[in-house]
């Protein structure tokens, strides 16, 4: 099973890069959410549910696409 690891970059499948801030619970429902910052543009935060963040990608919406969930994490090499 995956698990969102905080403080971490993730790319969208539309190819957007995201940081990961945490992860917190809907105050009605109780369910996960992830909180994550575009890393492009005005920097807002947003938040989705956990559970979408980590679903793979709809193939039937969008059949070409090279990656298989909705966010992948990205790993950056240090020099």
């Amino acid at each position: 099973m995956r698990e969102v690891q905080l403080h971490r970059i993730y790319r969208h499948f539309k190819g957007n890069y995201y940081l990961v801030e945490d992860v917190a619970r809907d105050s009605e429902t109780g369910a996960e959410v992830v909180i994550y910052r575009k890393l492009y543009g005005d920097g807002s935060l947003w938040v989705r549910p956990k559970d979408m963040f980590l679903e793979e990608v709809d193939r039937g919406k969008y059949p070409d696409c090279p990656q298989q969930y909705r966010f992948e994490l990205v790993e950056i090499e240090q020099k």
